[in-house]
């Protein structure tokens, strides 16, 4: 993506973009946890930070190598939440990522659920730079390949970023989640045209794109999503923290 390309963006996206050109954050769990979900003024999760939200998990711990973020659901009653709290607090820092927290068992024991873990990743300064984005500003944009967007949530999703293929958007960057310091990657690619590497160029363009507005750009997955985990690794991303959650 280019400097001109980034202006262009800057001009049709202004609510996106803060002053200022270079990044200057820094992963920490708890920036993840709070760009991840909506919580109440005792830290408890109430949703989803998305369009049209979903509940978030009932439970949520972030790791990464200095510190642990953690939240529980307004749902879960406080009894439990007091317990799952407590052994929060006493989660070590890892940078194993890949190992389960200690309290897992314990965690299981007290919310029945299912269990989503996997890495997060943050962008290196250098990416690939196609030049052939296209910024996605409609929904009409996105309806010869793509369903289930609606009208509404486009604002809140950008920057929307797109490859096309055979003249229509065949690969998409979309902001899953976004707060004011910190956004999540994600990405969808037409059935057609999956296994072409377009869905690692195209989030490389959101994230320069992201950088370029002042905030962090964070790409996660699940260890059981090997498609994702390639575009992490074709990407050249740095593994940051582990997310385990019960939903």
């Amino acid at each position: 993506m280019t400097r001109q390309m980034i202006r262009t963006l800057k001009r049709s996206n202004p609510e996106v973009f803060a002053p200022g050109e270079d990044i200057t954050l820094t992963f920490t769990p708890r920036l993840q946890l709070e760009t991840l979900f909506v919580l109440n003024d005792a830290g408890r999760i109430v949703s989803t930070r998305e369009p049209n939200p979903g509940p978030g998990p009932r439970f949520m711990l972030i790791r990464d190598r200095f510190a642990c973020a953690w939240a529980v659901h307004a749902d879960v009653s406080p009894s439990s939440a007091a317990v799952l709290d407590r052994l929060a607090s006493e989660e070590p820092p890892t940078d194993e990522v890949r190992h389960e927290p200690v309290h897992a068992t314990h965690y299981r024991g007290l919310i029945e659920g299912q269990v989503d873990f996997g890495p997060a990743f943050t962008f290196p300064g250098v990416l690939p730079m196609p030049v052939d984005i296209v910024p996605i500003a409609t929904l009409a944009q996105l309806q010869h390949q793509f369903r289930g967007w609606t009208a509404d949530e486009l604002p809140e999703r950008a920057p929307i970023l797109a490859l096309e293929q055979e003249g229509y958007p065949a690969s998409v960057c979309f902001s899953a989640r976004r707060s004011a310091v910190a956004a999540e990657a994600g990405v969808e690619t037409a059935p057609r045209f999956r296994g072409r590497g377009l869905a690692g160029l195209v989030t490389a363009a959101w994230a320069q794109a992201i950088h370029a507005s002042g905030r962090l750009a964070i790409y996660s997955t699940s260890w059981s999503n090997p498609a994702s985990l390639a575009v992490a690794r074709k990407l050249g991303l740095t593994v940051c923290a582990s997310d385990w959650s019960l939903s």
